[in-house]
């Protein structure tokens, strides 16, 4: 047997969940990849910069009864699959407070809550979750009255696919812990998971025409009415909101034009030795990872491919264990489901603020979260107050969220008037305290309860 047969073998035979026929043609399709590496590679010179896109701004404000008829064709389904195991955690990373008393499901929570309100409209929220957030994220959300929508489930489950050895590419055998032996293939599934869980034809039979998608952890995307309001009237069949790339996004996946087709190319396929990924002036706009179709161009596709739409392939290189670095090294495939961008025809890119792009993927993240540089309002929205100052804290000391609570205990500093804030070694941080201008603090110390730092 081929690498190919036996991986879809170990996928078909799992003993706890049946595979569906989707699922098993988007497997094929990337493990076909795998051996066409040069399929995924977007040099440089083969691509051109994009101008001149539509801006979020730019876009009509649409009346009351449109804005309500968005809505009540838009479903918004966050991405809710971490684990939040980089940060030290055992449970859903959507669970984490961004403020007192409410984390990011919280948020969400109320932010839906809110636009339903205003515009009287349904809105219905999925959470896409794993095995391991999911009891968890529904306990949470199910707090919040009148969330849950008759027609429609809470969430719906991420897919699973054997982990491949490296040196032969079958799958690997873990017997010490065989959950270890499967990985999710990235977001990507998103569009095989919608399919093979039933939850795509189950939003079309309720209504649902349109779907807003980003990731739990980004404060800053909320349904837009104005783009819901776009995609409807000119009937997109795919829009990816990118902003204006800076220093700070030289290795997010940026957008580019190849053979006049818009793409989004991820540092995986760059060339060795192509230093253009990073030149922001040419390729000016990055990927904030929110995304708007349209289900019934998603389910047209699937009826002519099921692993539709095409997605271009990236292969991640672990461990099996990721705890032990001297465990068998493995290849996880997976695919980003920006990059259908590439594949769906009248595929669009949007312009739109930075503030729509605030993820929380570190410690150093959380702080600035926390701090007064955001006002949780109301209404579910996490409102910046200034602009964010770069911040690095030592992630030996704080990189784990057992130890940034302990050194953060009486709560985050200000930084409204910080410009940046290095922490190196050991240090605690009382109450109170203001940080000012450019920051270096080194420990061994501890900052006294309302003590100014300044640089």
């Amino acid at each position: 047997m081929s690498y190919v047969d036996d991986a879809l073998a170990a996928l078909t035979e799992r003993s706890d969940v049946t595979a569906h026929p989707a699922e098993v043609e988007a497997f094929r399709r990337r493990l076909e990849q795998l051996a066409k590496p040069e399929s995924a590679v977007l040099p440089g010179e083969d691509l051109a910069p994009v101008d001149d896109l539509p801006t979020l701004d730019a876009l009509p404000e649409p009346s009351a009864d449109d804005a309500r008829r968005a809505l009540d064709a838009l479903a918004v389904i966050k991405l809710n699959g971490g684990l939040g195991t980089s940060m030290g955690l055992d449970g859903p990373k959507s669970l984490l407070e961004i403020k007192p008393g409410t984390s990011f499901l919280d948020a969400v929570a109320v932010q839906t809550l809110a636009l339903r309100e205003r515009h009287g409209a349904r809105l219905p929220l999925l959470l896409m979750d794993s095995e391991g957030t999911r009891e968890p994220s529904l306990a949470a959300l199910r707090r919040h009255a009148g969330l849950e929508d008759d027609e429609l489930p809470l969430d719906f489950l991420q897919g699973a696919e054997p982990k491949l050895r490296a040196d032969d590419w079958r799958p690997v055998l873990w017997p010490d812990d065989p959950r270890l032996e499967w990985c999710p293939p990235g977001h990507g599934d998103l569009y095989t998971a919608l399919a093979a869980s039933g939850a795509l034809e189950k939003l079309l039979a309720a209504g649902v025409r349109w779907c807003f998608v980003s990731n739990s952890d980004n404060l800053g995307a909320i349904p837009d009415v104005r783009i819901a309001a776009w995609m409807a009237a000119e009937q997109v069949p795919f829009a990816l909101e990118v902003a204006r790339r800076t220093a700070m996004d030289r290795k997010g996946g940026h957008l580019a034009s190849q053979g006049g087709s818009l793409v989004l190319r991820e540092t995986a396929q760059v060339p060795e030795g192509d230093d253009s990924f990073t030149d922001i002036e040419r390729f000016s706009y990055f990927n904030t990872n929110n995304l708007w179709f349209d289900l019934e161009h998603l389910r047209a596709l699937q009826e002519a491919d099921p692993a539709a739409p095409y997605l271009p392939l990236i292969v991640n290189k672990k461990t099996v264990d990721p705890t032990d670095k001297a465990s068998t090294p493995v290849l996880q495939l997976e695919t980003a489901m920006g990059a259908a961008i590439g594949s769906v025809e009248g595929a669009r890119a949007l312009e739109v603020p930075r503030t729509r792009f605030a993820p929380v993927k570190t410690t150093d993240d959380l702080l600035v979260a926390r701090s007064d540089l955001y006002d949780l309002t109301d209404d579910g929205r996490m409102v910046p107050t200034g602009a964010a100052p770069v911040v690095k804290l030592d992630k030996a000391e704080f990189g784990m969220l057992g130890d940034f609570e302990r050194r953060f205990a009486g709560g985050a500093p200000s930084l409204a008037r910080a410009t940046s804030l290095t922490v190196s070694g050991d240090v605690t941080f009382g109450a109170g305290v203001v940080v000012e201008g450019d920051v270096t603090v080194d420990g061994p110390r501890h900052v006294a309860d309302g003590e100014t730092l300044r640089g």
